[in-house]
């Protein structure tokens, strides 16, 4: 296998879809003698008053992956959260809704919830959904940090809604720039799904990125959500003209079919995805020997040696009998953000969807946060997230830096 060196420039990255089938909550424990800290209303808060986030995003369907390791990451860090006296003397509360990763579901979804009481939405988890959510957020005034809902369009024109990932532009950027500093010679080809959004965003600035870099882009090959079974034709175009690495903007999904089918015709390039292909290691059925070698960018690896990612892989290994990826950590690290900024404005429980709003965004872009997947994150006032990646490869059917790899 190659070696690589790590990703040696400093990228300013932000971040990177849908609602309503069913649910899952969290109640908090009761502080019947809590009042409101200085800078609230001014008056003692309710008998068990708490914080109430909701959160959506797929927790059936082929994005499951991704909604569940997102619940189970932000409820890994609800329960610290309360165990350790809550926020500003506040339980929090949490309750996270179904939305098979569909847009219109997924407004049903945030409806739900909002008819529930929700304060603060995390979510939702796909772009799709989230475009369709983040216009209703902004009318209604109500907080929206989404964890991995990439797109530019999630949060433009739109000041109370931010991302945690890295925006679809800067994933193609990011992954151009990397290729130029370790691959420089590299005859590159590039699949993608040009039906999606998510998959044309991070393709045009990578294709954008690499004529800036000088690199040699060989062929472009589009497919769609309904021809997403049969990768011959592009296979072969690659093969073709000679690329040995081949980016892919897509989902886990169709990257291994892609995979298996590269193996059959002897066709043996470099692969190199994004953070779609984030849950390849956990998908049922999957020959995991067919992702050897496969390059990912991403800003969270499990075999991080630091005490908090030790401490979070193993409590997520002993909650839900698997290796957390990085939708985990992007849930776990909007619950800690949004306590950072809670805790820093004095905020309470009793304060309206509005004040709250207002409270959260005047915090998240000016405050700094160090959470798992970055640290001294930063936001801009267009919601977007400053934060470095690292380059990863599938080894072992486990991630590993890519200059040990």
């Amino acid at each position: 296998m190659k070696k690589f060196v790590s990703l040696a420039m400093v990228l300013a990255l932000c971040l990177c879809l849908f609602a309503g089938c069913g649910q899952e909550s969290s109640e908090p424990t009761e502080n019947p003698e809590a009042t409101a800290p200085a800078g609230g209303t001014g008056e003692p808060a309710a008998e068990g008053a708490a914080f109430y986030f909701g959160a959506v995003g797929p927790l059936t369907g082929e994005n499951a992956i991704y909604g569940n390791a997102v619940k189970n990451g932000a409820q890994i860090a609800v329960d610290e959260i309360n165990e350790a006296g809550g926020i500003n003397g506040y339980q929090l509360k949490f309750r996270f809704e179904d939305d098979v990763s569909d847009g219109e579901t997924s407004v049903n979804a945030y409806n739900t919830l909002m008819d529930d009481g929700m304060q603060v939405l995390v979510g939702p988890v796909t772009t799709g959904p989230a475009l369709s959510v983040s216009t209703l957020v902004n009318e209604d005034r109500t907080f929206m940090l989404t964890p991995s809902a990439s797109s530019l369009d999630v949060v433009d024109g739109k000041d109370n809604v931010f991302q945690l990932c890295f925006t679809d532009p800067n994933q193609g950027m990011g992954s151009a720039t990397y290729i130029a500093a370790n691959m420089p010679e590299a005859k590159i080809a590039v699949i993608y799904r040009n039906d999606d959004t998510y998959s044309t965003g991070i393709y045009e600035t990578f294709v954008a990125e690499c004529e800036n870099q000088n690199l040699d882009v060989v062929y472009e090959g589009a497919f769609t959500g309904e021809g997403a079974s049969d990768f011959s034709v592009q296979l072969t175009g690659a093969q073709s003209a000679g690329a040995d690495v081949v980016f892919l903007p897509i989902y886990y999904q169709p990257a291994s079919i892609i995979f298996a089918q590269a193996d059959a015709m002897g066709y043996e390039p470099t692969f190199f995805g994004v953070d779609g292909m984030d849950g390849i290691l956990t998908m049922p059925n999957f020959d995991m020997s067919l992702a050897e070698g496969v390059m990912v960018l991403t800003p969270f690896s499990a075999d991080a040696t630091d005490e908090r990612t030790v401490s979070f892989v193993t409590k997520y290994n002993d909650q839900f009998g698997e290796t957390p990826n990085q939708f985990a950590a992007d849930g776990y690290d909007c619950i800690y953000a949004l306590k950072q900024a809670l805790e820093a404005s004095d905020a309470n429980p009793e304060m309206t969807n509005e004040e709250l709003c207002d409270a959260l965004v005047a915090q998240f872009t000016s405050m700094s946060f160090d959470g798992l997947t970055g640290s001294g994150l930063t936001w801009g006032a267009d919601g977007t997230v400053s934060k470095l990646p690292m380059a990863v490869v599938i080894h072992d059917g486990a991630y590993v830096s890519a200059e040990n790899a």
